[in-house]
Formats: C-alpha cells, structure tokens, sequence
C-alpha cells in the first residue's frame, strides 16, 4: 500500500475528548474518529487491525471445533420475557418500536436467540456437543462511554455458545474455550490473567474473566504474585485474620482485650457517615459496625459490615440467593429500623433479615447506629443487644487481606476485562425449553456454556501495553502492516527507484508493507511512522544507498542497524517469522 493512495489522518494535538492513552493515540494516528458519544468509525488503518484480530480468533474457534454463524442484531422482545431477563439489563437495553408496534431490542448479547435457534434444530443426543460463534456489534447504553473503544454503547463482539448433553460436557467444552481464549490473546501480544468471576446478569455457577493489568482498566482483581491466585473484586474470598468467635472476648475491634461495656445512646446531630461519627465520638471506623438495609426480592435484610470495609454486592446477592438486590429506600428503612435513613443499627430491628460480614466477629463494645434520629450506640455487643444467627464473607476484600489461598499478602490491581466465559448451565434452556432426547428416551434440557471476547478491547488494550512517547508499538500479528518503507525524499531518483524496488519485492514475497510516497520532511515521516507503530522501518537515504545498505529500525527495540539491498528481503522474512 503507497500512502498518497490510502487515507491515514493522524494528528499532532492531543484530542482533548480523550482520557486514556490508547483513546488518544487511536485517534492521532488516524485508527477512528468518534461519530457520537460510544459510537466509532474505524478508519481504514483500525479496520485492518480490527481485521487482523478477528482473523486469529477465527482461527482458534475453528481450531477448536466450533462453528461460526451470524445472529441478527434485532431480536423480538418476547425472547428476553421468555428468559426472564428483560428487566436485568435495566435502562443499558436499547429498544424501539417498528411500524407494527413490536418492541424490538437491539442485542447486546444473543443468548436468547441461540437458544431459541438451537430449541428448535437440536432435538436429538446424536446432535450433542455443539459449539456455535459470531463476530457480531452489540449494543448498550452505557451511562458514560469512556475510554474510546473500551467502553462504548456500539462495540463488537466475539460470543460462543456450547450445548452439551450433560455437565461433563460443559467441563470439557468449557475447557476448550478457556485454552483457545489463552492462545488469542497471547497471539495478539497481551498478557491475560484468568481470574475467578461473578456470573452476573448472564447466570451460572462458574465462570472467568481474562483480565489484562492496565492503569487505565476500569476494573479490579484481587491477585497473588506469590501462588498466582486472582479473582475478581466481585468475588474475591476474604479470609479473616480473626480466630472463630468464642464466648469470651477476642483482640479485635474497639474495647479489645477490655470487658463488655454498658451499651449507650449517644448524641450524633445531623451526622450520619462512618467518617464524621467516627471524627464525633472519637472512634477508628474498624472499631464502628455499620448497618446496610437492602431490598432483596422486595424483601429488607440488614447486612452488618465492619466500618472500614466495604460491603459486597455481588457476594450479598449471591448469598441470599435473590434475583434483584438494591438499597432499600427511606420508607422500607423507616418501616425495618424504626428510625430513618443513616441511623440504622442491629439493636431492636423491627422486620428485617439480618446477616453479618465475618469481619465484625470477635467485635466488642463497638459504635453502631440507633435506628433513631441523631442517635448511637457506643459499647454494642453481639448476644448481649442483638443476635445473629448468619454470617457470610460479604465484603470487598483490600491489600490489608491475606490471599485466601496462600496466606501471603494480595494485591488490587487495575484491568481490562477482555473476555468472559461462563457454565450457564441450565438456566436458559430451562426457561426456554431447549430440550433434547436422550438415548434413554427422556426430554432433557441441554446444558449450555458462554463465551465472549471484547474484540475492540483487544485494540485498545494492545495500544495501552505497547506505546511509548512517540506513540503506538504494534505487536507483529495485529500491527496493520508489517514493514513501513520510509524514503527520506521520495522526489530523488535514485532513492525513488530503490524505494520502489524494495517496495515491489516486499509485495511479491507476501509482506504487508506500507511505502511512504509522500512529499513530506524526513522529520514528518519519521514522526508519523513512530506514531501509528509499524513494527518494522526501512529508512531508505543518499548516504545509505551510497554505501550500498539501508537502514533498519525495529520499532519496539528503538535500534536501528544497516542491511544490504540484496539481504533485506530475508532479513525481514526472518523478523516476521519470529
């Protein structure tokens, strides 16, 4: 490709839209332009790349046994009632209304319909396992895009579907996805952590999220670098560093190593937070037990956690087994507590659940709310002022954790989630009635598996992991062209002549390379080259073509050597091969 024919746009000012590194760099080297808020044109360099990735997905899916097809983007509302889901994905679901009056949802994932495809052509064992896939855009309305192609309300995906006979099935299929989701992105240069995972709104019992460190990640995972053991925040275990609780006082909390003390009601005007109870009453916020009302079900449960950690959501929700949990509001905590919002404590609570964090075991003579106006507890203890007769890990674990698994320290770390994949089990085919017959001659439902990949993320996560401050440093398989031929004056004959040489050699041996034909300063193509991260750089000159060699630059090692003409092809043969 000669670069006066083809249309690469960078730019030398730094967008001021753009928050991450790879937001900016995308843009300034021409790979998109932003139509809408979470909405991207691919330029014809992105599309290259976004085609390169695909590619190599496709390969491991293939690899892997499974299928490709391709899902339509509308999907008819009946299908997420079918499920049960519709109301899940809330306000992110995009729908509209045809001329006929349906409702009709744009897909931001396609489990419905592949299991309302497979009900309906998968009826026997003989058809069992099975694994479909697409490359198909999704669509969300995300509260704030951000971050470019990273968080975006139209974005591509690459989702599989498995349908297996019985578990063991799914463990195997399962398997092959979570290795051929190991070999993409290690293909594609990024160095993936398979983390334990919430399953969220998608259902099941198991699933993994393929995260990738990165500053600019929107997410976070618990990891251990001394036994390799990482999950997810939303999941993460806590271990607590406290023995059981016992009927004697432990050396945890406030009043540790002290007697029970007589509760009391304190004053706390028009203070409502952990930070300025404790600032009043002079107390650590660990030595504080505050007092979360949910709505679960439509049902209150009070979910007691320490004062300096955070409660868990998704542990809380999977816990008690509920299908929507969400912070009660005032009423339902008037009705609970018999006080008002911000004063919740666990003494007297009138009709609520109450279940508490493993961290408040052991706790003595420790502050909570009254459940009345302007009101505390100082000195609250468990049995003598109320009971509890659940405890669960309902917190976010911290680096002041240990690693559940090895007792060393852990770590929380910034990621990019770039893949999910889950045992969905039987939770759509039940709802759906996706069933098959068995050799035994019963209807079965089959069980299904999930797996998605963020194929845009891969883009962006690439250029965050491989840049530096002249711009973007492509990995050889994805970069969207090998090798970049920069003539430092194209107009001179003899230069043009080599140029052109190289270029046409590159071609007939299957290289993808770039020529920059371009009537520009040696300084405007060298910046342009480094900007958009060609891996490899011919620099074609007087003095070097007197000397009978060219100069050649590998963008990552930032070194440049000098090759003879009549080495350069096999030179860069043997660079590509690597």
């Amino acid at each position: 490709m000669r670069w006066s024919k083809y249309f690469i746009p960078t730019l030398k000012e730094v967008p001021s839209e753009a928050e991450a590194v790879s937001h900016r760099l995308m843009i300034r080297a021409g790979l998109v332009r932003k139509l809408v808020s979470g909405a991207y044109t691919y330029l014809p360099l992105g599309l290259r790349i976004l085609k390169k990735v695909q590619n190599i997905i496709r390969e491991e899916m293939d690899s892997s046994g499974a299928i490709e097809l391709f899902m339509p983007s509308l999907q008819p509302v009946e299908l997420w009632h079918e499920s049960g889901r519709f109301k899940d994905l809330g306000e992110d679901l995009i729908t509209f209304k045809d001329r006929h009056n349906r409702v009709i949802v744009f897909g931001p994932t396609h489990e419905e319909v592949i299991t309302d495809l497979v009900k309906n052509h998968v009826n026997s064992y003989k058809q069992l396992p099975i694994t479909f896939y697409q490359i198909q855009t999704k669509f969300r309305d995300e509260v704030r895009p951000r971050f470019g192609v990273i968080r975006s309300r139209e974005f591509i995906m690459k989702d599989a579907y498995s349908f297996d006979r019985d578990w063991q099935g799914l463990d195997e299929s399962y398997k092959k996805m979570y290795e051929a989701y190991k070999r993409i992105f290690e293909r594609c240069g990024l160095k993936a952590i398979a983390v334990e995972a919430d399953s969220g709104i998608m259902g099941g019992d198991v699933s993994h999220e393929f995260m990738v460190l990165s500053d600019s990640g929107e997410d976070l995972l618990a990891h251990c670098a001394s036994c390799g053991y990482a999950a997810s925040l939303a999941i993460a275990e806590c271990k607590e560093r406290t023995p059981e609780r016992q009927s004697t006082p432990v050396p945890q909390g406030y009043g540790a190593g002290r007697t029970l003390e007589k509760i009391k009601e304190v004053d706390t005007p028009g203070v409502t937070t952990i930070e300025k109870v404790g600032q009043m009453l002079k107390v650590k916020p660990e030595e504080m037990v505050k007092t979360l009302i949910y709505a679960a079900d439509e049902k209150p449960v009070a979910v007691l956690i320490r004062g300096d950690h955070d409660a868990n959501d998704a542990k809380i929700k999977k816990y008690l087994k509920c299908a929507k949990l969400e912070m009660a509001n005032e009423d339902v905590i008037k009705k609970a507590t018999g006080g008002p919002m911000g004063f919740s404590g666990p003494v007297r609570l009138k009709d609520a659940r109450v279940i508490a964090d493993n961290s408040i075991n052991g706790m003595i003579n420790f502050v909570t709310g009254a459940n009345k106006k302007d009101k505390h507890y100082i000195n609250t203890n468990i049995d003598r002022d109320f009971k509890i007769s659940e405890w669960a890990d309902l917190r976010m674990i911290t680096e002041r954790d240990l690693c559940p698994k090895c007792n060393k320290d852990i770590k929380i770390e910034h990621a990019i989630e770039m893949g999910h994949v889950f045992k969905l089990g039987l939770k759509y085919s039940k709802a759906m009635k996706a069933e098959f017959l068995d050799e035994d001659g019963k209807l079965k439902p089959v069980v299904m598996g999930c797996y998605g990949i963020g194929v845009n993320r891969i883009i962006a996560t690439a250029v965050e992991l491989h840049n530096d401050e002249k711009g973007i440093i492509w990995p050889l398989a994805i970069a969207p062209f090998q090798v970049i031929i920069i003539p430092l004056n194209y107009k001179n004959g003899s230069i043009k002549a080599t140029a052109d040489y190289v270029y046409n050699e590159l071609k007939e041996a299957a290289i993808d390379v770039l020529l920059d034909d371009r009537d520009e300063s040696a300084g405007i193509k060298f910046n342009d080259a480094e900007l958009i991260g060609i891996p490899v750089e011919i620099i074609i000159g007087e003095k070097s073509l007197k000397k009978g060699v060219f100069e050649l630059k590998i963008r990552e090692a930032n070194k440049i050597i000098e090759i003879k003409k009549e080495e350069i092809k096999h030179k860069i043969l043997s660079l590509i091969a690597l």
